[in-house]
């Protein structure tokens, strides 16, 4: 997986968990589940990255100097 997808998916994230929030305010129906899924895509989107960031030749060469 890129780089740029993993961001997406933390920008698709970030936008869900502001729309449940709305919703939440608002009383609206669904607001629960939109929250929920919202903050569940961000954290896969912060796991992929870091497994991305740990599984780069480059960062492991950082990583032992």
């Amino acid at each position: 997986m890129k780089v740029k997808h993993i961001i997406a998916l933390f920008l698709l994230g970030i936008f869900m968990t502001i729309i449940g929030a709305l919703f939440k305010i608002q009383h609206w129906p669904y607001g629960s589940m939109i929250l929920t899924v919202g903050s569940f895509t961000e954290g896969l989107a912060i796991l992929l990255g870091i497994w991305k960031l740990l599984s780069t030749k480059k960062f492991k060469d950082f990583l032992n100097s």
